[in-house]
């Protein structure tokens, strides 16, 4: 997600905190550079441009040029700027009613994107009466997929009888009415590219509907090319909002800062992975520090505060707390780290891991020694996970052998937990940090 903007943006600013004051030349050689940035991540060339001069203006009126840190300074204004121009310091907290009618071309991950958003709609309000149902019968098995992910959202699923879109749209619409559902959820057909019959088909079933909320999905892939779709859907039917899907693809970032700006539409999710919880709400600050290698570790605790258990966390904090950290607690501690995600998804969250230039490849020769350890530790007795120091020599090749590695594998895994339980000591002696586990 904006890894290529967040590798651009870290450059750039790594580059121009060399500078010990603020030239002419050298902020105009930063803009440039953010220029061709955004112009490859594929933002059209006049939002650039209006970009720029919004923050070229910044960079005059507040005559950062005798700040003491100026790439600080410019960082600052460039972050600011882009929090506008993806919808600025907004309320993201969105409450779905009665009928939302689901839109976007195909393939654009539109049907997925329903599930999900039923997915938090359930999880938001558990109480709350959900409907899927679809009227796209032109993709073969486009209901049949819908009904399979309405199961994983943990919502129910209705098939029209009718296969005329707009008929089936009113038969649906009073299933929904007659069994009192809270919202329903409607996919609707997609192309391959946007015509008149399909642009006609969305607004007959929008007068005779009247639905709450219109929602267009885009492909986050598709950069400039999804604008397009984006104004030609709302030129002839109409939105009030978006989701971008496929976030976790290689997308360059494009579409996210271009649509906010120039529909003035509010992006209110992001699809982040093909499971139905892999959503997350767009927060323009948010994003804006993720693209600048800022981090984001709002959404992070968000992400860990769902999916790893309470009494969990408390075991283990209470165990640094007390410097007593075994192998029991390590195990512990990289099953939660498995439940956020991979190990590239958790680290797009940390600051300054654009500037860190880790390689795919390296995060992934450490997730695939995170579940070589796992396996390791799978191979113990309850009581040498408690007490490792009883780990010699005859017990570690029994080890080694039960989870099909080298002795060596083990040696190595004992390396990492001395590390972590040094560190949980020092907690434990930091007077300042004691708090942090009452």
């Amino acid at each position: 997600m904006f890894d290529f903007l967040t590798q651009k943006f870290s450059s750039i600013f790594t580059q121009f905190g060399k500078n010990k004051k603020f030239t002419p030349e050298n902020v105009q050689e930063a803009l440039k550079s953010i220029e061709d940035a955004l112009l490859e991540a594929d933002v059209p060339y006049a939002l650039v441009q209006t970009f720029l001069e919004s923050v070229r203006a910044d960079v005059v009126g507040q005559d950062i040029a005798k700040a003491a840190k100026p790439a600080d300074q410019l960082l600052k204004v460039v972050h600011d700027r882009l929090v506008a121009f993806l919808g600025g310091a907004s309320d993201t907290k969105i409450s779905f009613s009665g009928v939302v009618m689901v839109m976007g071309l195909q393939g654009s991950g539109k049907t997925t994107s329903i599930a999900k958003l039923a997915f938090k709609a359930r999880s938001s309000s558990p109480k709350q009466r959900v409907l899927l149902a679809s009227v796209d019968f032109y993709r073969p098995a486009a209901v049949d997929q819908l009904q399979v992910m309405a199961q994983k959202a943990d919502a129910l699923f209705y098939r029209a009888q009718s296969t005329d879109p707009v008929a089936a749209a009113q038969e649906i619409y009073t299933y929904f009415k007659q069994n009192k559902f809270d919202v329903l959820f409607l996919d609707t057909a997609g192309r391959l590219h946007i015509d008149s019959p399909m642009l006609q088909e969305l607004r007959e079933i929008d007068a005779l509907l009247k639905p709450t909320n219109k929602l267009l999905v885009l492909d986050a892939m598709t950069g400039q090319e999804s604008l397009a779709v984006a104004q030609a859907f709302d030129g002839a039917v109409g939105f009030d909002m978006a989701m971008l899907a496929k976030m976790d693809s290689d997308t360059r970032g494009g579409a996210a800062f271009s649509f906010r700006y120039a529909l003035k539409k509010p992006i209110v999710f992001i699809g982040t992975g093909e499971k139905v919880d892999a959503i997350e709400p767009f927060h323009p600050e948010r994003m804006a520090g993720r693209m600048l290698d800022m981090g984001d570790l709002e959404t992070l605790f968000e992400v860990a505060d769902q999916k790893i258990k309470k009494n969990e966390s408390d075991d283990l904090m209470a165990s640094l707390a007390k410097g007593q950290f075994t192998l029991e607690d390590f195990a512990n501690q990289m099953d939660m780290m498995a439940s956020l995600g991979s190990l590239t998804q958790v680290m797009k969250y940390i600051p300054g891991m654009g500037a860190a230039n880790i390689k795919p490849e390296e995060l992934e020769r450490g997730a695939q020694e995170m579940k070589r350890f796992r396996v390791i530790m799978g191979s113990m007795t309850r009581k040498e996970r408690l007490n490792p120091g009883i780990l010699n020599g005859q017990r570690k090749l029994r080890i080694a052998k039960g989870a099909g590695v080298e002795i060596n594998q083990v040696n190595m895994l004992m390396q990492r937990f001395e590390q972590v339980q040094q560190y949980a000591k020092l907690l434990k002696r930091m007077g300042p940090f004691k708090g942090l586990f009452k």
